[in-house]
């Protein structure tokens, strides 16, 4: 009697938290990021920082470069025979554009360091976060293939009868009588070009610089733009701009502007996040010193 009154009495400790114990997460792990105040000098200060770094090396600029420019041509010759699918890719190009240059994003960041760039380190920089890049690849992907499908599919509800040749494509855009096909399409095409945009303003530099995951990369690139929406507005604007006006003739521009655009947007995401360190981190840096 006295030992079942004994059970009763004391709790059986059954290592599960009780209602009265609040469950509390643990601290969060490495540095964490914070956002940097900008202002609308800033997209010109990161253009300025991107020509310099393309200027110290221009050989690494002139390949990149070189690289871009074969992509325009080629699509330029597929523009003559299917223009609808063209002018899909030509934007998807446009928004993934990123990946292509975070060669040379480690270029701008071996000059940052102070080393010197090589090339094979620069074509080689992905190796070694494969998994976030492929996540985060898979994802713009998806989103690239479903803006090439919205593309086709205004497309086939404005030309009922059939797809238009080169020539009806620059009718259709140029023409008054389509501002209806115009502003759907500008619509469609703004909508998946602000949601990539945000996705990947700087989050592919930093998978490089902080070796993270692609979720928070992603999520750091969102608070960005949601931080400092109007600077990250003409961050973007001037970015379409340079593009566009870099592909005029025969897009012998883009093998300046390719590379300079590339090296801006490290600059970009340095000039945009900053990491705060953990006090221990701290302690064990300034101990090793």
């Amino acid at each position: 009697m006295n030992t079942d009154a004994k059970s009763l009495e004391a709790p059986q400790e059954t290592g599960l938290p009780t209602m009265a114990t609040p469950y509390v997460p643990p601290p969060p792990v490495g540095p964490r990021s914070r956002m940097r105040p900008l202002g609308f000098s800033d997209p010109f200060r990161w253009l300025l920082s991107g020509w310099k770094d393309l200027r110290q090396h221009p050989g690494m600029a002139l390949f990149y470069g070189l690289c871009f420019w074969g992509m325009a041509f080629v699509l330029a010759l597929v523009f003559k025979h299917k223009p609808e699918f063209t002018l899909s890719l030509v934007s998807g190009c446009l928004l993934v554009g990123p990946f292509l240059a975070m060669g040379l994003y480690e270029v701008s960041r071996q000059c940052e360091r102070g080393e010197i760039p090589e090339m094979a380190s620069s074509l080689m920089c992905w190796d070694q976060h494969i998994r976030s890049m492929a996540m985060l690849v898979l994802v713009l992907l998806v989103l690239e293939l479903l803006w090439g499908r919205a593309s086709l599919v205004v497309f086939a509800v404005f030309f009922n009868t059939s797809m238009p040749s080169t020539m009806g494509v620059f009718e259709a855009v140029f023409n008054l009588q389509n501002m209806e096909f115009l502003g759907v399409y500008m619509a469609v095409g703004g909508l998946f070009a602000a949601l990539v945009y945000g996705l990947s303003v700087v989050s592919i530099p930093m998978i490089l610089d902080r070796d993270t995951d692609a979720i928070s990369a992603v999520i750091t690139s969102m608070r960005v733009v949601f931080s400092h929406p109007g600077v990250m507005l003409l961050w973007g604007l001037l970015l379409s701009v340079l593009v566009l006006a870099a592909l005029w003739p025969w897009a012998l521009g883009i093998i300046v502007v390719g590379p300079w655009l590339g090296h801006a947007s490290w600059h970009a995401y340095r000039g945009s996040v900053e990491w705060e360190e953990r006090p221990e981190e701290a302690v064990t840096l300034g101990s090793s010193n």
